[in-house]
């Protein structure tokens, strides 16, 4: 059954049987995975921008040839089907192009952050049992010189070179021996320094793409004569770690797949869309909701290596930039640029959001400054390898983070394991075939977070009549102050609203008396002035919407922004790790 919200004949969906014990509601046409997508691309739209990284730029062709070239290269190097491959790099061509060069010989990618320490890398390298490593330069330090079984690690370095063969490049490909070898010195805090031999990224791309010996790929719509290659992992995401050690979430072409069509459907993306991408690459959204997207409607990658508010508005600007997806605090940096209301932002139609909540303040400014951009909240995770559910077009209800997406199916449960009624709340439980089948040997945890194919968000929320879900808090947040329940993420909207508060974070601290009291952490605007008038205004204005008890009974102020991870959700582990 197709869900009402969204313009889907009932014929474009079918159940489907996958990861053993699991019925889900599929797209029937659909490509193999991601090494179709780019196949089906250079087909049908072989002259059209896919990728664009500073001056470099890549046709669909182009970037097939290009991730054939690197693929053969990693074949001759001893990298095979199902081998990992961990990735270290930023927004750079060379990921992207990694990305699709490893879909097509079959290896899985392993993305990691460049904002990890030398220990979370080795753990990820170790844990994933990668045999290979594509890394910046300038990141290289940070990488271990061999497994935790003694095995080298084949290491591929870019930067400080062009980063690919691209349009202005390809004829000038290096034509001397296919390896080029250096000496890199890794030194590590308590350890000696560890000589590895490495490749350069160059050495990836000599001559022309040639014969490849590549594992068969389906070469479009065909997916259901290849259930075991969709099921196989494709890429392996680690979360982000907010409450200890990170799991590898395994995405296979099956989630993939849905989740880019799920964008493209819902959306209404086209081979004329240009993305930029401003989060993160290697984090779920930047990845599927800019990449995979991309490369499921032959639209172009437009890479914006760090994120800057005035920066990207002339990336923007200078690309025509139609469609993109951050979170909050980028846009309210963007609005607070002199230059946003002067840049020609004409040509952009579809703003997404999430990891946070957005202010109204925020929604409010952008649809009178940006009147032809459609704002859409998207709600997922890793684990639903991004978006669970969307913003359908032309809703106005402001507070919800979207309607489940047609192959998608939500539930609220109680601590029991039975469905909440419609306006009740519970933990957020989601299926579909977007939905990761496990944690990369990690059978606990799994174990744990999954049941009967719904993974357990750990999300509290509630399901109204006409299926828009609110999200309240994150379970482990949620604060009890003497036996009433106070989420956090009201308290932090509210503040929001307020001219002084940039950012705000709410969380329980102990207390003898009521189990737990409302702690709030805000960073100020530059032109407040943080102290006791500031706190007595900042609860006086809480007091307008929010239940007493909901009202902070602390508030302290951060000189800096707040933690976040790289996905941008608050690290309200180390606030409260601070305030005790």
């Amino acid at each position: 059954m197709t869900a009402p919200h969204w313009p889907l004949a009932a014929s474009a969906l079918r159940l489907e049987a996958h990861f053993e014990d699991r019925v889900v509601r599929c797209f029937a046409e659909r490509p193999g995975g991601l090494a179709a997508m780019l196949h089906l691309a250079a087909a049908h739209h072989p002259g059209a921008d896919a990728l664009v990284d500073g001056e470099q730029r890549w046709t669909w062709q182009q970037l097939q040839a290009d991730c054939t070239r690197i693929a053969l290269a990693l074949q001759q190097q001893g990298v095979a089907p199902g081998e990992r491959v961990a990735l270290l790099m930023g927004n750079r061509a060379e990921f992207v192009l990694s990305l699709y060069a490893l879909a097509l010989l079959g290896a899985v990618a392993v993305p990691m952050s460049t904002r990890d320490s030398a220990r979370g890398i080795g753990f990820i390298v170790d844990q994933c049992g990668a045999c290979a490593v594509i890394a910046q330069v300038d990141l290289a330090h940070l990488l271990p010189a061999s497994t935790a079984q003694g095995d080298t690690l084949l290491t591929v370095l870019c930067g400080d070179t062009p980063p690919g063969t691209g349009s202005s490049s390809s004829a000038q490909a290096p034509s001397g021996p296919s390896v080029t070898a250096v000496a890199i010195d890794t030194v590590t805090p308590g350890r000696a320094t560890l000589h590895r031999a490495s490749l350069r990224w160059e050495s990836l791309l000599p001559g022309e793409p040639g014969h490849a010996v590549l594992p068969a790929l389906p070469a479009g719509n065909t997916a259901s004569n290849h259930r075991e290659a969709e099921e196989a992992a494709a890429i392996i995401l680690y979360t982000s770690g907010t409450t200890g050690q990170p799991k590898g979430a395994v995405i296979t072409p099956i989630n993939l797949v849905h989740s880019a069509l799920h964008y493209q459907t819902c959306l209404g993306l086209g081979s004329g869309e240009r993305a930029v991408l401003a989060v993160p690459g290697s984090h779920v959204t930047g990845m599927i909701a800019i990449i995979a997207a991309m490369g499921a409607v032959a639209g172009c990658v437009i890479l914006l290596r760090e994120f800057k508010a005035d920066a990207f508005l002339k990336l923007a600007a200078r690309e025509r930039m139609s469609y993109t997806l951050m979170v909050p605090a980028m846009y309210a940096l963007c609005l607070r640029q002199s230059e946003f209301a002067t840049a020609d932002l004409g040509a952009w139609r579809l703003g997404g959001f999430g990891g946070a909540p957005m202010p109204l303040s925020t929604i409010e400014q952008l649809a009178r400054q940006c009147p032809g951009v459609r704002l859409f909240n998207a709600y997922g995770s890793t684990e639903t390898t991004s978006p669970a559910t969307i913003t359908p077009p032309g809703s106005a209800t402001l507070d919800a983070v979207g309607v489940a997406l047609p192959c998608a199916d939500i539930r609220i449960m109680d601590e029991d394991g039975c469905e909440q009624p419609a306006g009740h709340s519970g933990e957020v439980w989601i299926s579909g075939p977007m939905v990761v089948p496990r944690y990369w040997n990690n059978p606990q945890a799994t174990a744990q977070s999954f049941c009967a194919g719904y993974w357990k968000s750990g999300d509290i929320g509630t399901l109204d009549a006409d299926g828009f879900l609110r999200v309240h808090d994150r379970k482990k947040d949620m604060i009890n102050r003497g036996g009433y329940k106070v989420f956090s993420v009201e308290v932090e909207n509210c503040l929001l609203g307020h001219p002084a508060v940039l950012e705000a974070a709410a969380v329980g601290v102990p207390c003898p008396v009521l189990g737990e009291r409302v702690h709030v952490v805000i960073h100020p605007s530059a032109d407040s002035a943080p102290g006791p008038a500031l706190v007595d205004a900042l609860k006086a204005w809480c007091r307008r919407d929010l239940a007493d008890y909901k009202v902070p009974d602390a508030i302290s102020f951060s000189a800096t922004p707040l933690a976040r991870n790289a996905n941008g959700k608050l690290l309200k582990r180390e606030l409260r790790a601070q305030l005790l």
